[in-house]
């Protein structure tokens, strides 16, 4: 006779939940973050290079004891991310405390979650963040989860892992070298200095026939973090120069007539004229919002020389 239904459930449960447990890092048993395992891993519990591995909702952390606030979608969202794990008496995790500090100093755009396999004073002597100072950079994790997770991992410390603003591991490193070490800053330094809020597209003919149609079009593609800010007073706006012989449908845009759809925004220009060589430049301006609520503003342009022949 078949297991009650119930059962059967409670059994699928278990089983998912003790595959999770072997497959997936720190989010499982240590901070409950999401990562796909794409290949083998040398180690049960670390990820590879391409592994996903992303901050998970305040809901996903609740066995660790965090010395400021939980890591934070918001905070972390357009940064490179540093999970760093350390632990007191371990040889080289003093000296990595320094450059770890200095990347998220020196780099607005790195985000650091620390992971220490000792008590709250002791996590203190090996915090980056370093109180106020760091506020919004990162937070620091210990206690008895932290120490679970380091013995299950056969973990000492130094171990980083570089996460970049997709969500993708770009580097794992658990040498404490000063080559690697060096490797390592560099990744960070590098991945930061990548970072846009925003790339643009200027598409058009080079050659076209004397008072034909033909389009200009402009796009702004914000990144995946970013929404457009499409609140009252906000300014949104569109300007071209044309020269007196081209003829187009407009030259300036405001608010609503600028077409975004989601992170994509768009501005096509109808135009024509008699034979000649001439260039059209369009300058936009846009805001935008990040996810910890704060707002921006950007600028771009472009231009487009063309020929247009009998």
């Amino acid at each position: 006779m078949s297991r009650p239904i119930r059962q059967q459930i409670d059994l699928y449960r278990n089983q998912q939940y003790r595959w999770r447990m072997n497959r997936l890092v720190i989010g499982a048993v240590l901070a409950c973050a999401s990562i796909t395992i794409s290949h083998a891993q040398p180690k049960p519990g670390l990820p590879n290079a391409g592994d996903s591995l992303a901050i998970g909702g305040a809901e996903g952390w609740p066995t660790l004891l965090w010395m400021y606030d939980i890591p934070s979608i918001k905070d972390s969202a357009g940064k490179v991310v540093v999970h760093w794990f350390c632990a007191p008496k371990v040889a080289g995790c003093a000296d990595d405390l320094a450059r770890i500090t200095t990347l998220k100093e020196k780099n607005s755009n790195v985000y650091v979650i620390a992971y220490i396999n000792g008590t709250k004073a002791q996590a203190l002597k090996l915090d980056p963040i370093r109180g106020s100072e760091g506020v919004g950079r990162g937070t620091v994790g210990f206690g008895p989860a932290a120490a679970k997770w380091f013995k299950s991992a056969g973990v000492t410390g130094p171990l980083s892992i570089v996460v970049d603003v997709d969500n993708k591991v770009k580097l794992v490193t658990a040498s404490t070298t000063p080559a690697d070490l060096d490797t390592r800053d560099a990744k960070v330094h590098a991945l930061s200095s990548a970072i846009k809020l925003h790339t643009t597209t200027a598409t058009g003919p080079k050659t076209v026939k004397a008072n034909e149609k033909f389009e200009l079009a402009f796009t702004v593609q914000l990144a995946s973090w970013l929404v457009y800010n499409r609140k009252p007073g906000t300014t949104v706006e569109w300007k071209a120069t044309v020269p007196k012989e081209v003829t187009c449908d407009h030259t300036q845009l405001k608010g609503d007539a600028i077409k975004s759809f989601g992170q994509t925004l768009t501005v096509k220009m109808s135009c024509s004229g008699p034979k000649g060589s001439y260039e059209v430049a369009g300058q936009i301006q846009f805001g935008y919002d990040v996810p910890s609520g704060a707002t921006g503003l950007g600028a771009d342009g472009a231009k487009w020389k063309f020929e247009i022949t009998n």
